[in-house]
């Protein structure tokens, strides 16, 4: 266990699965969640906190996205598709969420000494030994050719099923990973791609937006030639936590929690709404 970064062995983990709470379960709400809990977690209020979510037909745009010059074609496009499109508020660009993609949150605290590139880390090493009996082939480096692509991209022979952002709030931090655990990797690509030659077209543009190559992105499924369901891979995680401390909690949000939360998601509503204020429903 030398290789697991410190962070994720702290004495006691709190475990919050919403990995099953249907299609009635916004993004909006998910990332309202880890800024409280990052505040709960760097007040010393709870402890590190491991959060699993799962999101139905959501693109999950950045900032950046929403400046596309031709944006509301881009998002009509995908509402046409059946998607929800929001805005969030860590850093990246679009990425596809549906109920064969994992969402994985580790809050920890001591963010102002802690250094970012810990956060990210400390992901990379867990999913490596979540999968450890499965593989050993998970490089982290940028697959430049997927959708939101970054330094921390996770891959299998060069073949993208994971991202990994990071947001700050107070003394915490919420390093964020999705898994593109079943279904398909290219189909997923694919809308992003499409999205972009509607949203963007041949307009010059200051930003540089990824020139997606579908056949760089991947299921866990199609990589590994296995057939975990996320209920699987949720179950592995709680494993591996409780293996990694000594005592895991499972606590709701409760007291001054619940008020950031009712904040932060007052918040991202509005964000959204600045975000998109120009665009025509």
């Amino acid at each position: 266990m030398s290789t697991i970064h410190d962070l994720l062995k702290p004495q006691t983990y709190r475990f919050i699965d919403q990995s099953n709470l249907g299609p009635g379960f916004s993004a909006l709400q998910s990332f309202a969640m880890d800024d409280a809990l990052s505040i709960s977690v760097g007040e010393r209020m709870s402890p590190t906190t491991a959060r699993l979510w799962v999101h139905h037909n959501t693109i999950v745009l950045g900032i950046p996205d929403a400046r596309l010059p031709y944006i509301q074609d881009g998002i009509n496009f995908l509402k046409s598709q059946g998607y929800e499109v929001i805005v969030r508020n860590s850093g990246g660009l679009a990425v596809v969420l549906d109920e064969g993609v994992l969402n994985l949150s580790f809050i920890f605290p001591d963010s102002k000494q802690v250094n970012i590139h810990d956060g990210y880390d400390a992901m990379v090493t867990f999913i490596q030994y979540l999968f450890e009996d499965l593989t050993d082939q998970i490089k982290a480096y940028e697959i430049t050719q997927s959708y939101c692509p970054g330094t921390y991209d996770l891959s299998i022979d060069g073949r993208k099923f994971a991202g990994i952002s990071q947001r700050r709030v107070k003394n915490g931090s919420a390093v964020q990973i999705y898994l593109d655990v079943s279904g398909s990797g290219r189909e997923r690509a694919a809308l992003l791609k499409r999205f972009y030659e509607i949203g963007k077209r041949e307009q010059d543009t200051r930003f540089t937006y990824p020139a997606i190559d579908p056949s760089v992105m991947a299921s866990l499924n199609e990589l590994l030639g296995v057939h975990l369901t996320v209920a699987e891979v949720r179950d592995r995680i709680l494993i591996k936590i409780h293996e990694l401390s000594d005592q895991i909690v499972t606590a709701p949000l409760e007291g001054e929690e619940i008020e950031w939360f009712n904040k932060r998601f007052e918040q991202m509503i509005k964000r959204n709404e600045k975000a998109l204020e120009n665009l025509e429903e």
